[in-house]
């Protein structure tokens, strides 16, 4: 078993399934819920401890009330269930988060569970493509309203492109990467731990990396849930913390875990875990500045409408009063 320090990159993980229902708020009692609905995913390490622990279930068993888990398979799934009352928490890329906002679903950010080079352009090696340049005409995989997407996006606009001069091919993250080496399509915008799959099971190519466009994997609410159930929100937050600095205390752990869950090979784990920095939770001015960022590059790229002002989407966006439950 491949092992960390807690000085290094860290962890990215959680799969498996869950139902849905929306929550019921008990009667005559605002601050119980019968059921806390949140999401894990391969791309938040934090809730696959989270749910291994137990200790949310623990946190809430002395009032009655239930967690449920459900699956997110990207941002894009957690935001679409966030917005339609099937879950109080969901995990997704800051930016892809902001998009939502525009778009008229109103999540609050609330927490960083990482801070992840999880998106890169990815290739076969026969194709020729070495730059974004050479994407055009080409067939390309990706899946709307997530990182990925957002990171596509602007490397074609740094190449001169746009999204009409390629072939897009609208898949879940794990379809995209099946149809890059099947020879589907040309390339594929990546979502780890798929994409370290791909590198090493399959012997795909990063042919275009930027670090800082990928912006923070963080935990959304709805904003009425966060205005109604500040104190349940605090709660689930000092939980998640717990489960966080376990992971930075026990990395093997995580590690062992996620060749369990996400039934990846210990090599393509070992890879993904170097590219995720669980080292900060608390959210504020630094997300707030990675999001405007790329929001403003998706403006420029004409994917958002230029009446929009995207720096009051952000500050809406960031909520930074619950960082005092993750200290």
């Amino acid at each position: 078993m491949t092992t960390f320090t807690p000085t290094r990159r860290h962890v990215l993980a959680g799969l498996a399934a869950g139902a849905a229902a929306l929550p019921f708020i008990r009667t005559g009692r605002a601050a119980a819920l019968d059921e806390i609905r949140i999401d894990f995913a391969t791309y938040n390490p934090v809730s696959l401890l989270l749910k291994e622990k137990g200790w949310l279930e623990a946190e809430f068993k002395a009032e009655g009330t239930g967690i449920r888990w459900v699956q997110s398979l990207g941002s894009n799934k957690a935001l679409e269930f966030l917005n339609a009352g099937s879950l109080h928490f969901g995990s997704s890329a800051g930016a892809a988060a902001l998009i939502a906002r525009v778009n008229g679903n109103p999540v609050k950010s609330i927490y960083v569970y990482s801070k992840p080079e999880w998106t890169a352009l990815v290739t076969r090696k026969d194709t020729g493509i070495a730059s974004p340049a050479d994407l055009r005409g080409k067939r390309i995989a990706v899946t709307r309203g997530t990182d990925p997407h957002i990171f596509l996006i602007r490397a074609l606009t740094e190449a001169g492109l746009k999204e009409t001069d390629v072939q897009l091919v609208l898949l879940q993250h794990g379809d995209g990467k099946a149809a890059l080496i099947r020879g589907d399509v040309d390339a594929w915008a990546g979502l780890d731990p798929l994409m370290a799959a791909a590198e090493v099971d399959d012997g795909a190519s990063l042919f275009f990396r930027r670090p800082d466009w990928n912006t923070y994997g963080v935990l959304n609410a709805p904003e009425s849930f966060a205005a109604e159930q500040p104190g349940i929100v605090s709660r689930v937050l000092a939980i998640y913390e717990k489960a966080r600095l376990h992971a930075l205390a026990n990395p093997a752990e995580v590690a062992a875990a996620l060749v369990a869950v996400a039934k990846l090979p210990e090599p393509v784990i070992a890879r993904q875990l170097t590219r995720t920095d669980l080292a900060n939770s608390r959210i504020g001015a630094t997300q707030k500045e990675t999001i405007l960022a790329a929001g403003l590059a998706l403006q420029a790229a004409g994917v958002i409408k230029p009446e929009v002002d995207v720096k009051a989407v952000a500050d809406a966006q960031i909520d930074e009063r619950f960082n005092l439950a993750a200290k």
